[in-house]
């Protein structure tokens, strides 16, 4: 497993769950006049954008390369997910910290334990909702790979923001329902303050996880180790070919690798069969790993011993 994918389906209901919080937050504000539920349903009306940012992202993502673009828009779904990642620090844990300050400072007026309790219900259950999707279906992508190490190797930022993301809400919904629990029964209202500064601490850290995996995939990210592997091997596999050195390949989104192969060719063989063997090496590569878009074949006298400088063992074929 090198990038595990999340579908346009996980999205939506994403999409539809922060919505459902968002009403039941302004329904809750309208009721009891709070001014931190208001926040707090703008908050959800926000989060619900990020779903759409990363929709968009991958919608254009998928435009066909023109003459400005040779390469294709792929990579705007990495610079979106990189906007989400910025739109939850600063959005999410930066705003949380501070109404958390403000409300220590100036204790708001103590809201229906009852309506809050309701509200942090729904909020967790349609959180829980999307979560769900989101968790099922990258632990079905993932396949024996550990979760941490997932992560770090997807090539589709949507299938761990929105995982990552609900995942932090739900733990600020248990945050939130302490904090009221604790303000209540105490009859002390900064531990509510309290908890929205925990809340917003959670959303800073699982905005600088995201933002810096967005941030790898955004600069240029080599694929799978197991395909370059593969590659090379199938270079070295043709008759003609007494060496292959790098092996260099990026991702332009999940589904695009741009690859490089230096490949040294036995120099008594002819220029129509290094076109031959070219390819070769290409349909073969198209037909194995579909998302290898473009291969380019560069002929090097010597490929195998750059691999040297590496400390790699050199890749040499028999003639």
């Amino acid at each position: 497993m090198s990038a595990p994918t999340t579908s346009n389906r996980t999205l939506v209901i994403a999409l539809l769950a922060n919505l459902g919080i968002a009403v039941s937050k302004f329904v809750a504000a309208a009721l009891t006049g709070s001014s931190a539920m208001l926040t707090e349903g703008i908050h959800s009306v926000v989060d619900s954008t990020n779903q759409l940012l990363l929709m968009w992202g991958r919608r254009q993502s998928r435009k066909p390369p023109d003459k400005r673009h040779p390469l294709g828009y792929g990579r705007e779904l990495y610079f979106w997910s990189f906007v989400v990642a910025v739109l939850v620090f600063a959005l999410g844990a930066g705003v949380s910290v501070y109404e958390g300050i403000i409300h220590l400072g100036r204790p708001e007026k103590e809201m229906s334990p009852l309506v809050a309790y309701i509200v942090l219900g729904v909020a967790f259950l349609l959180e829980g909702w999307s979560t769900l999707e989101a968790f099922q279906e990258f632990s079905a992508a993932k396949g024996k790979l550990g979760w941490f190490e997932a992560i770090r190797r997807s090539k589709d930022p949507p299938s761990f923001i929105v995982l990552l993301e609900n995942g932090a809400a739900m733990a600020g919904i248990v945050v939130a329902a302490l904090g009221v629990f604790l303000a209540h029964y105490t009859g002390k209202s900064y531990y509510d303050g309290g908890a929205s500064i925990v809340i917003g601490i959670i959303l800073g850290l699982t905005a600088l996880l995201l933002a810096y995996e967005s941030k790898g995939l955004l600069i240029g990210e080599a694929a799978d180790p197991d395909l370059v592997k593969a590659m090379r091997k199938l270079a070295c596999s043709k008759k003609g070919v007494v060496g292959v050195g790098h092996v260099l390949t990026v991702h332009s989104s999940p589904e695009i690798i741009t690859a490089m192969i230096n490949v040294d060719f036995d120099d008594s063989i002819s220029a129509a069969d290094v076109e031959r063997i070219v390819c070769e090496i290409e349909a073969e590569t198209a037909q194995r790993w579909p998302t290898v878009r473009r291969l380019f074949i560069r002929p090097m006298q010597g490929a195998a011993d750059e691999m040297k400088t590496l400390g790699a063992s050199p890749q040499v074929a028999p003639l």
